[in-house]
Parts: structure tokens; C-alpha cells; sequence
């Protein structure tokens, strides 16, 4: 019985010395094949699917925020640029969650941050701060990931002329109709002409209220940017 024990042991040896180093490195090849998927994984869906739940929160907390806050005077038409049907949106400090976007058509509703950098938008959509507010006159731009983190924009290419966009702040609601779809139009990530005043025509003087909407074209990362137009077409107090 013992001799048996050990020529099955010496058996088991000379298995595991069969093993080639080709055999290891296919070895080593699945294990970090199978520990990239699952990376990528977490970044497509597991952020996604963190990111669409602090959404919901916070346009949660935005909405309980502004139906709970004190009503803040209509602007006078003696304000600079003042509307005196439509309060001017406070401008948010940076970072700072103020607004939500709505695009019903594409059942997106997300909090809309100021600032774009890259940290903002895994949470949030981003308003260009150097663009204008929502409901003023010039180029509102805001700009959204289309691949984890939430994904916002996953179908903003889907956008189609006539749709509403929709940004509601504390105190008005502005819809925005596209008049240029996303899909119709893409630029470099350097070509910034597209958040002019008046897109693409710096000397001039605006006259409309404008949205912009930002996104990468592709679903990996390349330079190419797809960029949506919408003009203002309804302002509203809501408060």
C-alpha cells in the first residue's frame, strides 16, 4: 500500500512538472484577460449604475430645495438684460449642483453642475461657466459623458431637430427647441468657436437665447466631439 501511495505521489510530481512555460503564460494571459473584463465591467456598467443613483438623488434634493425655499423677487425691467416676466438664475458657485436638465424624448433628467471637468461629470452634467446662463441671451453650453458614470448623454445622438430640451432652475423653466442635432455635427475638442455667444461668429452681438449640447462623438476616447443646437422658445416662472 505504501509503495502504491508513493508511486501514485511521484505520478502527481511528474504532472506538475509537465506543465511548460507556454501552459504559464497562457495561464497568466486568461487570469489578466479576465481581470481586465471585469475592470471594464465596473467602469460600463458598475459606475453607471452608481452615478444614475446619486443623480436621481440629487435632482431629488434640488426639487425639495426649491419647493421649500423663500419665492425671490421677479427682476425689474430696470435690471441690466432683465427679462421682468422670468427671474435671472442665480450663477452657482463652482461645482455646485443648481439646475436640472430634461430632455423627454430621450427620458433624460440630470443635475447640471458648473464647471466641466472631468471629475464633475461623473455625477452631473456641466454648464460651461463661460457661456451664459440659462434663459439669457447668448450660447447656454453644457457638456455630457456618453459612456460610464452615468452615461447622460448615451443617446444624445438620437436627438433629432424639434426636440424639446428642457433646463428647470429655482425659480423658471426655459425649453429650448433643437434646431441642429447632435448627429449632424462634429468638431474637434479644440474647436471652441462652438461655445461663442453667437456659435462660430465671434464679432457678433447676440440676439437669441441659444443652447449648446457637448459630447463625445465615439464611445472610446477620441477627439471628435458631437455638438447639438437648440434655440429658447419657452421661458416660465415656476415660483
Amino acid at each position: 500500500m505504501e509503495a502504491k501511495r508513493a508511486a501514485d505521489g511521484a505520478s502527481v510530481t511528474r504532472s506538475r512538472r509537465r506543465l511548460s512555460p507556454a501552459v504559464l503564460v497562457a495561464i497568466a494571459v486568461v487570469t489578466a484577460l479576465l481581470a481586465a473584463g471585469g475592470y471594464l465591467a465596473w467602469q460600463v456598467y458598475g459606475t453607471t449604475w452608481l452615478a444614475r443613483d446619486r443623480a436621481a438623488g440629487t435632482v431629488a434634493e434640488l426639487r425639495a430645495s426649491w419647493a421649500a425655499a423663500t419665492p425671490t423677487p421677479t427682476p425689474t425691467p430696470d435690471a441690466p438684460d432683465a427679462d421682468p416676466q422670468v427671474p435671472v438664475p442665480a450663477l452657482p458657485e463652482p461645482g455646485e449642483a443648481a439646475w436640472i436638465l430634461r430632455i423627454p424624448s430621450l427620458g433624460v433628467e440630470w443635475p447640471v453642475v458648473s464647471g466641466v471637468e472631468g471629475r464633475l461629470l461623473t455625477e452631473a452634467v456641466g454648464w460651461y461657466p463661460s457661456t451664459a446662463l440659462p434663459g439669457q441671451v447668448g450660447n447656454t453650453a453644457i457638456a455630457g459623458l456618453r459612456l460610464t458614470n452615468g452615461a447622460p448623454f448615451e443617446r444624445l445622438l438620437e436627438l433629432r431637430e424639434g426636440d424639446e430640451v428642457i433646463i428647470d432652475t429655482a425659480t423658471a423653466t426655459f425649453t429650448y427647441r433643437i434646431v441642429l442635432a447632435p448627429a449632424e455635427l462634429t468638431v474637434q475638442a479644440d474647436e471652441s468657436w462652438v461655445l461663442d455667444p453667437v456659435p462660430g461668429e465671434p464679432d457678433t452681438v447676440p440676439s437669441q437665447a441659444l443652447l449648446t449640447l457637448t459630447t463625445h462623438e465615439d464611445l472610446i476616447d477620441t477627439p471628435d466631439r458631437s455638438v447639438g443646437f437648440g434655440v429658447l422658445e419657452k421661458a416660465e416662472t415656476t415660483r
